[in-house]
């Protein structure tokens, strides 16, 4: 099977975002950056794509034009071991413009949608006690960023 990778349509700042993804997760680089020519249609010289990897999986930018931007209809999820973990990326990805949203979504300063989540809550979703999983499942609709410890105090409350 061919590799798929996601390509994000940006007006002209997919250079700029591309930078700002590959500071955020470790094991990220930019691999290429094209450039229009004289065809057009932006001027010759303009930034077209950049591909980038975030710990190593592909991505694509491109700076395609106002026609498109992103919304929640797509998101990137992102599993996270621990609290530290989703401290550390909620603020990142929110900082310089972004916005915090419910349930653990942060959109960032490019409008791309990010949902950051920690281990605790797919454990917590799957108990075999469904009370148990209700409460954390309650809790977690009441959450912008998500907490762990908040997530297991609700779903040991009796």
């Amino acid at each position: 099977m061919p590799a798929i990778t996601p390509n994000l349509w940006f007006d002209t700042r997919g250079k700029e975002a591309a930078e700002f993804y590959v500071s955020v997760f470790p094991n990220s680089r930019i691999t290429h950056v094209s450039h229009y020519g004289e065809a057009g249609p932006r001027a010759a010289g303009t930034v077209l794509t950049v591909d980038f990897e975030l710990d190593g999986k592909p991505f694509t930018a491109i700076n395609g034009g106002p026609e498109f931007t992103f919304d929640e209809a797509v998101s990137f999820l992102v599993d996270w071991a621990d609290q530290a973990e989703v401290d550390y990326y909620w603020s990142r990805l929110s900082e310089g413009g972004g916005r915090e949203g419910p349930c653990g979504w942060v959109k960032d300063r490019y409008g791309l949608s990010w949902q950051i989540v920690p281990a605790a809550l797919g454990e917590l979703l799957a108990d075999p006690d469904p009370a148990r999983a209700q409460r954390a499942m309650a809790a977690m609709l009441g959450m912008s960023k998500l907490d762990v410890a908040a997530l297991r105090a609700a779903a040991d409350a009796a």
